[in-house]
């Protein structure tokens, strides 16, 4: 795995509440860490585990929002994982990165603290480009960051299920073609599913959907309106921007 240290930019996040450092090269936060961290429901005092973090800006946007919570961010690349306790200390955010496979057994995960029924929410980018269908990239972190396999999503939801408290919460974003490869993986487990579609403008299909979803929960799934990124009306791109810059959170932050 290359080292992700070699070449780094200083980038904003939340309108400049959040200073990150990532690689210049390979899989970069952007948009999509924003909107899952703003579809994350968390209070003061949970325990919010970020899985597959990177350099930790869905995580940390979320500790940015609801101040004092016991973050872990877990990622299996030693040097994003560098990265990401830079990027805690420089922004005087407490919390745990730790190096950890989303694989790895129920024992590695005891061992790196994260214990079963220990976490009140847990959000999660998975990989989601299905290679038969999407032209690799050659760069190999990317590569890694975006391409699932067909059990990808079903290991990252176990390892979730299983650090999750009953009635925990996991939030993910996921392609928005996918939405039935999702559906049927929180049928093992979750349930309370809401989803919410995000539109590239009005007259396009979804690209992305955000998902929440409670561990244990019998309740049917909720479809809700869904967001657009370039909206014809003022107000409705003003919404979204609030959401990018931190000042606004997204329906599926609220419980």
């Amino acid at each position: 795995m290359s080292d992700a240290r070699a070449s780094l930019s200083e980038d904003d996040f939340l309108g400049g509440k959040l200073r990150l450092k990532q690689p210049t090269r390979g899989h970069r936060a952007g948009h999509d860490a924003v909107l899952l961290a703003a579809a994350t429901p968390a209070r003061p005092g949970e325990r919010v585990v970020d899985l597959g973090a990177g350099v930790g800006a869905a995580g940390l946007a979320v500790a940015a929002r609801v101040g004092a919570v016991d973050l872990v961010l877990v990622e299996r690349d030693e040097s994003l994982v560098d990265i990401a306790r830079a990027n805690l200390a420089a922004n005087g955010m407490s919390g745990r990165a730790v190096v950890l496979d989303i694989t790895a057994s129920a024992a590695a995960f005891a061992r790196a603290g994260l214990p079963p029924d220990s976490a009140e929410r847990i959000l999660m980018n998975p990989p989601f480009n299905d290679p038969a269908r999407h032209r690799p990239s050659p760069d190999q972190g990317r590569r890694g960051a975006h391409e699932e396999d067909r059990d990808t999503l079903m290991a990252w939801l176990r390892a979730a299920r299983r650090v999750l408290k009953p009635a925990g919460t996991v939030s993910l974003i996921w392609r928005a073609d996918g939405i039935g490869r999702v559906l049927a993986a929180l049928e093992d487990g979750f349930g309370a599913v809401t989803v919410l579609p995000v539109y590239p403008r009005p007259d396009a299909a979804a690209i992305r959907i955000l998902v929440r979803a409670t561990k244990g929960s019998k309740a049917m799934p909720v479809l809700l309106p869904g967001v657009c990124l370039n909206a014809q009306s003022t107000e409705a791109s003003n919404d979204v921007q609030a959401v990018l810059r931190g000042a606004a959170v997204l329906p599926l932050s609220v419980l």
